[in-house]
């Protein structure tokens, strides 16, 4: 027969008809088109498309005649009889496998009784790939345990081509996969169809099963020949997806160590590495737990092992929970008592453990993690070896970075503790000044790898309001600033981006400190900052993180910054994250922009200091670039400090703007008292309203000329920001348009002109905080001093009550200033419809 795989003997032949003419392949789903004739579906379908390719219509591959139409009609009956006759045939050579297969086993069996067998299981094999109902004919015709029977031949290659067998026997294909609790659903087939084929697998795997079979696999997992074991495990694997079986194979003594052994193994194929951590990971969804309970329950030398294959075995989140809760405290015990090989292999598993919150929690808390990991292992003065405490130091890191309250943790066994006098004194806990000055020695005095998690953990109790105080305290008591500052120009990339990270977390709190011991290494951060390694980096983040997060009011530490050219070179920067032609689209590309603009603003801040400051702004087009800046929607600290940025230039525009040389007087000017009036002096084209001369924003920092108008307009649209920083921030840089030493009055026109005035009074009218009252009450008082404004203003009710309330409650300036505007209003000294009178 054609097209039906290796022959065993003669079987019953093919009738004519049930051959396809295009094939000429017995068919396996016969239609009939519009002429009569029939094909195979997929023969004739492919050979309709082909006319249409062509360019022709469709014609009768037998009669060429034109088609009026390419529908399909199944032959029902024809397939029905096919299928019968090829069942007859599958059973007849079936019959004839399963007796090869018997005579290749004996053990008289010479090299012809070998090659029968073995092209019966190549024959058996092709059958089973047909369908799930020939696996079931292999099944009941007895042909399953002669396969299985042959697992225990003597010839290697019978045992190889037995399990390539078995696998296609029990493996769920893809499109079977419906109720299979491991596999999701495939919908390729009509739900019914998937769940009997699916049905008929799980009947196959079950009674594989059955007998010796599943420990004669598991055997193969120890066979020296690499192709037995791959194998054996990708059997195993299958086989583990049916939970009568995978409680079998978790039943079998040693299965679980040979499998754990296979999964960790560096010489295996990945494929078997694969398969062997998938198999475990079966194993592990049923109720018996093989892998915890042999944790809980095994010899010593089982729990290590379990222990160190945790170590290896990459769990969900949920799993490292669970085993925390089950586990902990046994862990923890190992940890203790345990000798090293032990204490590694727990190690391993508490470092994987407590990678996610949750399991961190409960190793803390349940377990009591904490204490055997700092003083027995961490901070052990025995001859442990180096790599026990960089394991405990990386699962220091996992804990401190749970977010858990060390203040409670006590690292004492003994919570009473005399202190020396007999009393209760204060616990021990990872944030006790003897502790951190341990964690500060090993950093300085260990290789990198415990230094970085060190310096990690460090970083995560200081990014904690609740702990950064203490670690702030014993940095100051060890002095170990300079230490600390040193790792920046470590030779590890990990050292530097970690200490970064923890100076940068005391920066607000030791910023004197740092800024004065930072000397020499601000080449180092500015280089780390500068570098252009194809996108942003963690590092550049931290370091420019860093150097925002000084002090700016340090003179020397910005005169520094600027002989360095620090700014000269962050400047081109921030305007290329503007613009996003920076390449990254990371995580780190906000934090660098943020820290770029904090840095930026720090020049600002030295404008009156020296001339050369301000010239670099005019050159770096700083006012420009930090009025673009307020448009960067969704990074408020960008937009607080370009609008801290724009009130500091744009305090300096009244000094920098040129005034125009007073015109000439004109022809026959006399003197006042002789009762004539000089004629009004024509205003120059192009002077500033505000500042009264020639401005601009690139030049001068002027907000209100053309070309800072837009600044106007985004200070405005900042005031209605949900961040009140923001919004302070902004009203302080338009709060410079009516300020002293300015003609006030077109301030507030300009403000107007913005439609900004309404939003000022909304802020004072809301007083969402103490600050941000204080500053609009004086914007206010300064637009109410415009008497058109103050009329229109004067009738709305609410402004006069928020004045009021300012006026009872605030302090002592902001009473002033509230005062003055309730004048401008003639709310003062009587606040009752004074205004009315007024208006008769």
């Amino acid at each position: 027969m054609a097209g039906e795989g290796v022959e065993m003997s003669e079987e019953e032949g093919a009738f004519e008809a049930f051959v396809c003419p295009l094939t000429k392949q017995v068919m396996r789903d016969p239609v009939t088109i519009e002429t009569g004739q029939t094909f195979e579906r997929e023969a004739i379908l492919k050979w309709f498309r082909e006319c249409r390719d062509n360019g022709r219509r469709p014609t009768c591959p037998l009669t060429q005649r034109e088609l009026r139409d390419t529908e399909v009609s199944p032959s029902v009956a024809l397939r029905s009889v096919i299928h019968e006759w090829r069942a007859r045939n599958e059973e007849k050579d079936l019959d004839r496998a399963c007796a090869s297969l018997v005579g290749g086993f004996a053990g008289h069996a010479g090299d012809e009784e070998e090659e029968s067998a073995l092209r019966a299981l190549v024959h058996v094999s092709q059958i089973c790939q047909r369908s799930a109902a020939s696996k079931d004919l292999v099944r009941r015709r007895g042909v399953l345990r002669a396969v299985a029977e042959m697992l225990k031949s003597g010839s290697r290659r019978l045992r190889l081509k037995s399990l390539q067998v078995l696998r296609v026997l029990v493996e769920d294909n893809d499109d079977n996969k419906v109720a299979n609790p491991i596999h999701p659903p495939n919908f390729n087939l009509p739900p019914n169809q998937a769940r009997i084929d699916r049905f008929l697998v799980l009947i196959l795997q079950e009674e594989l099963g059955k007998g010796d079979t599943i420990r004669t696999i598991i055997k193969f997992l120890s066979n020296e020949h690499v192709q037995e074991r791959e194998l054996a495990v990708s059997l195993l694997h299958e086989l583990s997806g049916h939970e009568p079986t995978c409680e079998r194979i978790g039943a079998v003594y040693g299965a679980i160590l040979l499998l754990v052994g296979m999964g960790s193994s560096k010489s295996e194929s990945a494929v078997a590495v694969d398969k062997a951590e998938s198999t475990l990971r079966n194993l592990d969804r049923f109720d018996a737990n093989p892998l915890l309970t042999r944790l809980l329950r095994g010899e010593p030398d089982t729990r290590v092992a379990m222990a160190d294959y945790l170590g290896e075995l990459a769990l969900a989140n949920d799993d490292k929970a669970a085993v925390a809760e089950q586990a902990g405290p046994l862990l923890v015990g190992m940890l203790r008592t345990g000798a090293t090989p032990a204490k590694e292999a727990t190690l391993k598993a508490l470092r994987e453990i407590s990678s996610s919150e949750a399991s961190a929690k409960l190793l803390l808390q349940r377990a009591g993690v904490l204490p055997p990991l700092v003083n027995d292992v961490l901070f052990s003065t025995g001859h442990l070896p180096m790599k026990l405490k960089e394991l405990a130091a990386t699962i220091l890191a996992n804990l401190v970075a749970s977010g858990a309250d060390f203040r409670s943790i006590p690292l004492d066994d003994d919570e009473d503790d005399d202190g020396g006098g007999g009393g209760r004194g204060r616990r021990r806990t990872l944030l006790s000044e003897d502790v951190v000055h341990s964690q500060l020695h090993l950093i300085s005095n260990t290789g990198p790898a415990i230094g970085c998690r060190l310096l990690s953990v460090l970083a995560g109790l200081t990014s904690s309001r609740a702990t950064v105080a203490d670690v702030v305290a014993a940095v100051k008591s060890s002095g170990a600033t300079i230490s600390l500052i040193q790792f920046i120009e470590a030779a590890h990339r990990d050292i530097r981006v970690e200490s970064l990270k923890l100076l940068r977390n005391l920066a607000p709190y030791m910023g004197a400190e740092l800024a004065d011991a930072l000397g020499g290494s601000l080449s180092s951060l500015l280089r780390a900052i500068s570098s252009d390694g194809g996108g942003v980096t963690e590092e550049q983040a931290a370091a420019v993180g860093l150097l925002g997060d000084l002090p700016e009011g340090d003179s020397s530490l910005t005169r520094q910054l600027f002989d360095l050219g620090a700014f000269r070179a962050l400047a081109p920067k921030l305007a290329e994250l503007r613009r996003g032609t920076i390449r990254g689209g990371n995580r780190y590309v906000t934090p660098l922009t943020e820290g770029v603009v904090k840095v930026m603003y720090r020049v600002t801040c030295a404008l009156e200091e020296d001339a050369e400051y301000v010239e670099f702004a005019r050159e770096a087009g700083l006012a420009p670039l930090f009025v673009e800046l307020l448009h960067t929607n969704g990074m408020d600290t960008v937009q607080l400090y370009s609008a801290m940025a724009l009130e500091k230039l744009s305090l300096q525009s009244s000094h920098l703007t040129a005034i125009p040389a007073p015109p000439s007087p004109p022809a026959g000017f006399g003197c006042a008292c002789l009762g004539r009036r000089p004629a009004a002096a024509a205003v120059p084209a192009g002077v500033c309203r505000v500042h009264g001369g020639f401005c601009s924003l690139r030049e001068t920092f002027c907000l209100a000329q053309a070309d800072g108008g837009k600044a106007v307009e985004r200070l405005v649209a900042c005031l209605d920001h949900l961040d009140g920083r923001v919004v302070e921030a902004a009203l302080a840089a338009l709060s410079t348009l009516v300020c002293d030493g300015v003609d006030a009055r077109e301030g507030v026109v300009v403000l107007g002109e913005a439609d900004g005035l309404r939003p000022v009074v909304d802020i004072m009218v809301e007083s969402r905080t103490e600050a941000l009252q204080r500053r609009a009450v004086w914007a206010v008082e300064r637009i109410l001093r415009v008497e058109e404004i103050a009329g229109e203003v004067a009738a709305d009710q609410t402004v006069a009550s928020a004045l009021v309330e300012a006026y009872r409650n605030g302090d002592p300036r902001t009473r002033q200033t509230a005062e003055r505007a309730l004048r401008h209003l003639d709310r003062i000294p009587n606040f009752s419809a004074a205004f009315q009178s007024k208006r008769s």
